[in-house]
């Protein structure tokens, strides 16, 4: 499995949320900073992690989600339900788009839409042969978390949300703002890219593909 970004202790929101409910002593506040915690902070690793894929730098992840949920925290009357994750993913995505993809190493563009190889499975869901090769597999997971960071952002995008966070092709369309066809193609080309990255890099170091 594609692990995760390692997610520093970030200062999320939730006593300044409380803070600011409990100025006008409103039980109703305090009730709606309740259920906000409660339900967005389960996911915060998940966000945290696609910071991380879209922009590149921990920093700027770290101040992206910040925002994120100071967005969500203000927004929060507005959401509808039943999931908060696809929610959270797409204010993230607006942040990211915003004032951090403009100070970000990543350039986030929207090249490429075609691919193939829809039905492959991903190399990282791959079980190791043995417990011998807990080593191999280790330094694998190394390369091919590089190797997702490597894609052009669309398909980058893709692969985090259905592997990692688990979103199903329609989650992931909500998110995006795309069709479901297109992303069964962002994450075909997505996996074939990685492929032929991963291939190419075990002819350079001369290990078996």
């Amino acid at each position: 499995m594609l692990d995760r970004p390692q997610r520093p202790g970030l200062a999320v929101p939730w006593k300044a949320g409380d803070d600011m409910m409990s100025s006008n002593g409103s039980g109703d506040h305090h009730d709606r900073a309740r259920r906000f915690r409660d339900t967005a902070l389960p996911h915060l690793d998940d966000v945290y992690t696609l910071a991380r894929y879209l922009l590149h730098d921990a920093a700027d992840a770290e101040d992206a989600v910040q925002e994120c949920y100071l967005r969500a925290l203000r927004h929060f009357d507005t959401f509808r339900g039943p999931a908060i994750k696809p929610w959270l993913f797409a204010i993230l995505r607006n942040v990211c788009r915003g004032e951090f993809a403009r100070r970000s190493r990543a350039a986030l563009t929207m090249d490429g839409e075609e691919g193939e190889d829809g039905d492959a499975a991903p190399l990282w869901q791959e079980a190791p042969i043995s417990p011998e090769s807990e080593m191999l597999r280790e330094r694998d997971a190394k390369t091919v978390r590089r190797l997702v960071a490597a894609l052009p952002e669309p398909f980058r995008e893709a692969i985090v949300l259905r592997e990692i966070n688990d979103l199903s092709y329609r989650e992931i369309a909500d998110v995006v703002g795309v069709p479901v066809g297109t992303v069964m193609s962002r994450l075909a080309r997505a996996r074939a890219m990685l492929r032929e990255a991963w291939i190419a890099e075990e002819e350079q170091e001369g290990l078996p593909t």
